[in-house]
C-alpha cells in the first residue's frame, strides 16, 4: 500500500508548500509560452504581470485558500495543488469566452465605422472631415478610441500620425488594414478610397460571421465539458464526504503519484480543448514603436 503520509501540522505545511509550488510552476509555464515581450516591473509586480489578466489578486487568494483547505481536509498535497490550479483555470476554460465576445463586438463596430466613413466620403467630404464626423457618432464598442482619435485630430496633429496612434490603441490586425488604407489616402491622396472601404467593411463582416460560427460550434463542446467536470468533481467530493475509506489508497505516496497523473491528464485535455477552438490572429500590419523595438532586440539576440 506504500508509505503512509504524515498527518497533523506537517500535512498542513506540506499542503501550503505544494500549493505555492503549483502556483510557481503555472507561472513559469505561462511565462515560457507567452509570445509577446513584456517589460519587467520591479518586485512582485513582474510575476503578476506574467499571469493571465483574469488572474487578479482576489482569484489568486481564493485559489490559495481553497488549495490549503483541501490539503488540510484530505491530507493530500497533490489535491491541494490540483485544487489551486482548478480554481485559477477552470472558470476561464469552461466559462464564457469574454475576450472573444468583446473582440467580435469590436470587429462589428469597426465594420460599421468603415461603412460610415465610406458613405461620408461618397458625399464629397474630405478624409479629415469624414473622420471627425464619424468619430462623434461612433459605435459604443469603439467609443473611447474614437473620442481619442477625434481629440488628436482637432489638436492639429497630422492625420497619418494620428491614425497610426489610433491603430496602436485598437491593437487589432483587421483595424490595421483599414487604418493602412486611410494612411495611404492621407499621405498620397489615393483615389477610389470609398469603394475600397466598402470592400474592407465587407471583409471584416465575413470575419465576424466566421467567428460566430466557430463560437457556435464550441458552445456544444463547452457544454459537454461542463457536464463532465461537474459530474467528476461532484463524485470526488461525494466520495470524500460520504465514503472516505474508498479513497484510502490515495493516502500513500504511490496514490499521490497516481492522483497527480490523473490531474495532469485532465489539464492536458482542457488545454487541448482550448487550443483547438482558438483562432490564430493574422500578423499586424502596423506595429507600435515598442513592439518593433522588441522584435528587433529579439532578432539581435538570436
Amino acid at each position: 500500500m506504500g508509505i503512509p503520509l504524515m498527518g497533523g501540522s506537517l500535512t498542513a505545511v506540506t499542503a501550503v508548500l505544494g500549493t505555492v509550488f503549483g502556483l510557481g510552476l503555472v507561472a513559469i509555464v505561462r511565462g515560457a509560452v507567452r509570445h509577446s515581450a513584456v517589460a519587467r516591473p520591479a518586485g512582485g509586480r513582474w510575476l503578476m504581470g506574467r499571469m493571465p489578466d483574469s488572474w487578479n489578486r482576489r482569484r489568486v487568494t481564493l485559489a490559495v485558500v481553497a488549495g490549503v483547505a483541501t490539503g488540510a481536509l484530505t491530507a493530500w498535497p497533490v489535491a491541494a495543488v490540483l485544487t489551486t490550479a482548478a480554481v485559477l483555470t477552470l472558470p476561464g476554460l469552461l466559462g464564457r469566452d469574454k475576450m472573444a465576445a468583446r473582440r467580435t463586438e469590436r470587429m462589428e463596430a469597426l465594420a460599421l465605422w468603415t461603412e460610415m466613413l465610406r458613405d461620408t466620403l461618397s458625399a464629397a467630404a474630405g478624409l479629415e472631415q469624414a473622420v471627425l464626423a464619424t468619430a462623434d457618432i461612433a459605435p459604443a464598442a469603439l467609443e473611447r478610441e474614437m473620442a481619442d482619435l477625434s481629440a488628436d485630430v482637432r489638436s492639429g496633429r497630422s492625420l497619418p500620425g494620428v491614425l497610426r496612434d489610433f491603430a496602436e490603441d485598437l491593437d487589432d490586425p483587421l483595424a490595421d488594414v483599414v487604418v493602412a488604407a486611410l494612411v495611404m489616402a492621407a499621405e498620397q491622396q489615393a483615389s477610389q478610397l470609398a469603394p475600397l472601404l466598402g470592400e474592407l467593411a465587407e471583409s471584416v463582416r465575413e470575419q465576424v460571421a466566421m467567428r460566430q460560427r466557430v463560437d457556435a460550434g464550441r458552445a456544444s463542446v463547452r457544454t459537454g465539458v461542463r457536464v463532465t467536470v461537474s459530474v467528476t468533481l461532484g463524485m470526488g467530493v461525494g466520495l470524500v464526504v460520504l465514503n472516505r475509506p474508498y479513497l484510502d489508497p490515495f493516502n500513500s505516496v504511490t496514490g499521490q503519484v497516481v492522483l497527480a497523473v490523473i490531474g495532469v491528464l485532465f489539464a492536458i485535455s482542457f488545454t487541448w480543448m482550448t487550443a483547438i477552438g482558438r483562432i490564430d490572429e493574422p500578423v499586424r500590419l502596423i506595429q507600435s514603436a515598442s513592439s518593433a523595438k522588441a522584435g528587433q532586440e529579439a532578432g539581435t539576440a538570436r
